[in-house]
């Protein structure tokens, strides 16, 4: 530890007045000493991570901390504040900032260190000493753990009255066995809050008398708890706002489960929450929140959760659609479009003839691509109901293909899964049945539930909208097409890789599944949006980079690439750094992109490849036309916008203003 803080990482007089000042006073020492590359940079990091969870922490600290790719060796700095610095934290600003950064690729020793800094902050003689210390030398040696606190006074306090001991028992009692707890803390850098919240958790323990024993999941990697004594436990804590590794471990048992932070703010309430549940006779069954829930905020509608949801399944079901479409596209490409017709590799397969390594890898494409609908609705059941929802998705998803329903029948397929195994799962059962609950009864009953209603009630209702879908798809031409278009490269343009996008390229791919002329148009319109922003704003920053920071030049060169790919994240940096013109401008050229697209009437097979599928489209001329045309929109309106406000000189760093700042990007 003693590498990692001296006394020129020490400022007991910090004068910073936000977090952000704080961050970056303590950050300029980091650089001084050569610990921190790029400063900018760096900070940009650690607002991102302050952007997922307030960092300050009850008791007047301030921890905040992130991975970054500037920082070339694990570096912690330490603030002392007179006035206070507002962290978030419940009780008020932290007087006490400790500003941690590792390398992104820090290796485990270091982190443990650091997680040690961590359990040291809970304890009140170490936090009492760093507010008494007088030199920064003194201080970098307490924090390093070279020198020992020096005990602080405790607070004069009445005496309490003598009690009269109980009389001693006639014959011997058994001593009753402690309850027992196992926890599990995690929080999504793996660096503080995960060892905070367990060193509370365990001090709480000790003073209310329950053996309680925790499993920290860091970045350092975790240590399994004993199964012994897993079983044993009385009850369970999950403290993380990361998922909880080999979650079904705990299966059936009581269990509360909330963000890091109120591990560490409130943990003796956590332990009298769980042994409350455990004398009900709760379980995790009815007690814990799914995968998505626990990605949100408590108080959260229904819509964004179902959003949550049908996210969850689009993020798994991506890369089967781009290996699957990929390797289709590339047996056309190979093969022609008869290729589908060809004899099964497994029977015929000359090795020197082209045409049957078109087939393979038309085929292999193909077996991949029909995946597509039942990895979609597993894995919506799976946002909503955890595991035990991935038998019933899986069946259901398959049923949508077997009937004909196709992408729409695989959305309701998943909701439809998930709805059954968390009603299956309210349900009370006797302690005895638990156990097979999630392996035997839960997948059985659900998937017969899932396969009746997609067979018998749903499922052909379904599959009949999903063929006038495609009908409807196949008869677009002209105004309908270009207005489709627009309303496509808005979607594709407004979050960047967000919720948005990602249903417009959903509703791409689904067509894929049963192509037709008008599904194509809709695939070549989508893939020709979500290239336009970052290919934009590299050629913004290539054509006026005084307008833009040193960061975001380097990301313009990259943005070229990402563009190129169809990775339409790659504007992510820009739009987060000033969202209010960024994003506006993105989606003006992706609305010009997707309108020509469908205009010109351009086709694509391949759900992704950006200019490298370029063979595979329909009309590729007019089709790189569409693009070049919305690249310049969108670099064109960021520069006007750009230039209207008070820029910095030529090489220096600007920041978004605070208004800008209230927008957030989804990625």
């Amino acid at each position: 530890m003693s590498t990692m803080i001296t006394a020129d990482l020490v400022d007991l007089d910090l004068s910073a007045d936000t977090k952000e000042a704080a961050a970056r006073s303590l950050a300029e020492r980091m650089v001084a000493l050569g610990r921190v590359t790029d400063l900018d940079g760096f900070l940009a990091d650690v607002a991102a991570r302050e952007a997922q969870m307030p960092t300050g922490l009850d008791g007047g600290i301030g921890i905040p901390h992130c991975r970054s790719a500037h920082v070339t060796e694990p570096t912690l700095a330490f603030g002392r504040s007179a006035a206070g610095v507002d962290f978030g934290a419940p009780d008020g600003p932290a007087d006490l900032i400790f500003l941690i950064a590792a390398p992104a690729g820090a290796d485990d020793a270091h982190l443990t260190i650091l997680s040690s800094l961590a359990r040291q902050l809970m304890d009140e003689r170490f936090t009492g000493a760093l507010r008494a210390v007088d030199s920064p030398a003194e201080a970098a040696a307490m924090i390093a753990g070279e020198e020992a606190p020096a005990p602080v006074p405790a607070p004069e306090t009445v005496p309490a009255p003598e009690t009269v001991p109980a009389p001693e028992p006639d014959a011997p009692v058994a001593e009753a066995r402690p309850f027992r707890i196992v926890a599990v803390t995690s929080c999504p850098t793996g660096i503080a809050h995960t060892y905070m919240a367990a060193e509370a958790l365990e001090k709480a323990g000790r003073e209310a008398g329950v053996e309680l024993v925790v499993e920290t999941q860091g970045s350092a990697g975790f240590t399994r708890l004993d199964p012994a004594v897993v079983a044993a436990a009385d009850g369970v804590i999950f403290a993380h706002d990361v998922p909880v590794r080999e979650k079904e471990r705990f299966a059936g048992k009581p269990t509360v489960d909330v963000g890091v932070k109120a591990g560490i703010n409130r943990p003796a309430e956590l332990i009298g929450e769980v042994r409350g549940r455990a004398e009900r006779g709760e379980t995790t069954a009815a007690a814990a929140p799914t995968p998505v829930e626990r990605a949100g905020e408590p108080a959260e509608g229904y819509g964004t959760r179902l959003r949550k949801w049908l996210m969850s399944g689009v993020s798994y079901m991506v890369p089967f659609v781009a290996a699957g479409g990929l390797l289709i596209a590339l047996g056309f490409a190979l093969g022609g479009y008869d290729i589908d017709k060809a004899p099964s590799v497994a029977e015929h397969f000359a090795w020197g003839q082209i045409d049957s390594w078109a087939a393979l890898m038309f085929q292999i494409g193909g077996l991949a691509f029909a995946f597509l609908v039942p990895v979609l609705a597993g894995y919506i059941a799976y946002g909503m109901a955890d595991r035990p929802g991935l038998v019933p998705g899986f069946v259901g998803g398959s049923i949508a293909l077997t009937i004909d329903a196709g992408f729409l029948g695989g959305l309701a397929a998943g909701l439809l899964a998930g709805g059954t195994v968390l009603a299956i799962q309210r349900v009370r059962v006797p302690a005895a049945l638990r156990g097979i609950m999630p392996v035997v009864v839960i997948p059985l009953l659900s998937s017969i539930a899932v396969g009746f209603l997609m067979f018998l009630v749903i499922g052909k209702p379904i599959a009949g909208l999903q063929s006038a879908l495609t009908d409807w798809l196949s008869g677009l031409s002209g105004a309908n097409a270009v207005i489709l278009g627009v309303i496509l490269g808005l979607m594709m343009c407004f979050d960047l890789g967000g919720p948005l996008n990602k249903v417009a390229y959903a509703f791409a791919v689904g067509g894929l599944a049963t192509p037709n002329e008008g599904s194509l148009k809709v695939m070549a319109a989508v893939m020709a949006a979500g290239m336009v922003p970052p290919l934009a704003m590299a050629l913004a920053t290539a054509v006026r980079g005084r307008l833009f920071t040193r960061t975001e030049r380097e990301n313009g060169k990259a943005a070229w690439v990402l563009g190129a790919s169809f990775i339409t994240e790659g504007a992510i940096p820009f739009a987060a750094a000033d969202p209010l013109r960024v994003i506006p401008a993105a989606m003006a050229g992706g609305a010009v992109t997707g309108a020509l697209s469908m205009a010109f009437e351009c086709t694509l097979r391949a759900p992704h490849g950006g200019v490298f599928v370029i063979p595979l489209i329909g009309n590729p001329f007019l089709y790189l036309l569409a693009i070049l045309a919305g690249v310049l929109v969108s670099a064109a309106l960021v520069i006007l916008l750009k230039s209207m406000r008070k820029t910095a000189p030529e090489g220096t760093e600007t920041t978004a203003t605070a208004a800008d700042a209230k927008v957030t990007v989804a990625a």
